[in-house]
């Protein structure tokens, strides 16, 4: 299955996958890095487990933060993030 990310979508998601221990994502991280979003199955379930894990922190972190332009950056990055995470879902549904 290959995905359709906008480049700004495209980047959150090196840069989440960067975050992670290379081990486990090494095939994820050389795929989004070379922009091939062609994934297997299980390639896209890691991927919304790690995206569903980060928006979980991300909401949690959010409602912590008490700097209002600290709050600003972590709702975009939110919004963002879940732009993607949904359409990681739906390539998940059609697979």
């Amino acid at each position: 299955m290959q995905l359709h990310l906008e480049a700004e979508e495209l980047k959150l998601l090196a840069d989440l996958l960067l975050e992670q221990d290379q081990r486990p994502y090494a095939d994820l991280v050389g795929k989004v890095l070379a922009r091939d979003l062609r994934f297997d199955s299980d390639q896209l379930e890691e991927t919304a487990d790690l995206l569903a894990a980060r928006e979980h922190g991300l909401k949690h972190e959010l409602a912590q933060e008490t700097n209002s332009t600290r709050q600003a950056e972590l709702q975009r990055r939110l919004a963002l993030l879940e732009r993607v995470l949904e359409k990681v879902n739906e390539a998940c549904v059609m697979f």
